[in-house]
């Protein structure tokens, strides 16, 4: 086919704003270690919310692309790659994998350059850096593929690398979106009891508990304190992992897990945002820390979990909960934002 010269991508031109959907120019030639990828879907995380409000504070990069997970067709590679070819399918991740960190591509639109980092999906081609592409089989289901690039990998990374889940242990998982809905199946395949599922949304809850969730706390309708500590019992929670970022959220987790427990951060709290907890616990074994997307080896883990999903252990069709053209970028987000979309939101491109 012929080198695209443009696409149509969603830009972040303000924060705080609906993204704007406009045609973008791609830059002539591909630099040592990137490649050109056809985007096929893109998963919208909460991530990319947080970006699009600001979570993190002032935004010196605008205007930009945005996305972190895909799925696509590998058109062309710059000088030095070796990882993938043109016509390879490939899953588009955040996090590191194999092969070259190329300098991140800048696009243009109207006149004015457009950055990105080392991966965008948002938009219809992509130039994202070898080591942010994963080959995968050429019968790969596109539209699952894409969950590889950030919903499974992490949730399944912060199960077994962060919250290191034995069997039989309890775990609260607080907030049971696309990323929290995999924590829960991962959970259950580690064999960890009770399994419970707190989010403010009953399509989320009931979502949940066909995944693994022993337990589901609807936090807007009953007191997800009291409901934790008489699940729990007495001795307290061994894992509690929060995806909400919220200080109290993250503060509850730590008052309710067991002297030795372990609490797992993976949502950011908003700058400023600051947590209070009482550190003597720590100096005895309590464990607080965060995660970075599950510490997930994208090469390592993908050809993994697209195993079992192949095998018939991991249930990702019930995941996809909409799926939305380019143009429609803004009506997707708004539905995960109102929590009517109870898993990920794909946009096709």
């Amino acid at each position: 086919m012929t080198r695209p010269r443009s696409m149509k991508a969603a830009l972040l031109t303000e924060l705080k704003s609906p993204l704007v959907v406009a045609e973008v120019g791609l830059p002539d030639a591909l630099d040592v270690g990137q490649v050109l990828v056809k985007v096929q879907y893109s998963g919208i995380c909460g991530s990319q919310l947080g970006e699009i409000d600001g979570a993190k504070g002032e935004d010196k990069y605008l205007p930009h692309l945005l996305g972190h997970e895909g799925s696509g067709t590998v058109l062309e590679t710059g000088p030095g790659v070796r990882n993938v070819k043109p016509g390879d399918k490939v899953v588009l991740h955040w996090r590191k994998g194999l092969g070259i960190e190329s300098l991140p591509p800048a696009y243009a639109w109207n006149g004015r350059k457009v950055n990105a980092g080392w991966i965008t999906t948002f938009n219809e081609y992509a130039v994202v850096s070898e080591n942010r592409v994963t080959a995968i089989p050429a019968d790969s289901d596109m539209r699952i593929a894409a969950l590889f690039g950030c919903a499974v990998t992490t949730g399944f990374g912060v199960v077994t690398n962060n919250a290191c889940l034995r069997i039989g242990e309890s775990v609260a998982v607080y907030g049971a979106g696309g990323v929290g809905l995999n924590i829960i199946q991962a959970a259950n395949l580690s064999g960890a009891y009770p399994i419970i599922a707190v989010d403010r949304y009953d399509n989320r809850l009931a979502l949940a508990s066909t995944l693994g969730a022993t337990h589901c706390i609807n936090a807007q309708k009953r007191d997800a304190e009291a409901a934790l500590k008489t699940i729990a019992g007495a001795q307290g929670l061994d894992s509690f992992i929060d995806n909400t970022g919220v200080p109290a959220v993250i503060e509850l987790g730590y008052r309710l897990t067991k002297p030795q427990g372990r609490v797992t951060l993976v949502g950011v709290p908003r700058k400023g945002n600051d947590i209070r907890v009482y550190s003597l616990p720590l100096h005895f074994g309590k464990v607080l820390s965060g995660s970075h997307g599950g510490e997930a080896v994208p090469h390592q883990d993908i050809p993994r979990y697209m195993n079992l999903q192949r095998a018939g252990r991991l249930s990702l069709e019930c995941l996809v909960t909409g799926i939305y053209p380019l143009e429609d970028i803004n009506a997707a987000i708004d539905e995960m934002r109102s929590g009517r979309a109870a898993g990920r939101c794909l946009i096709q491109a």
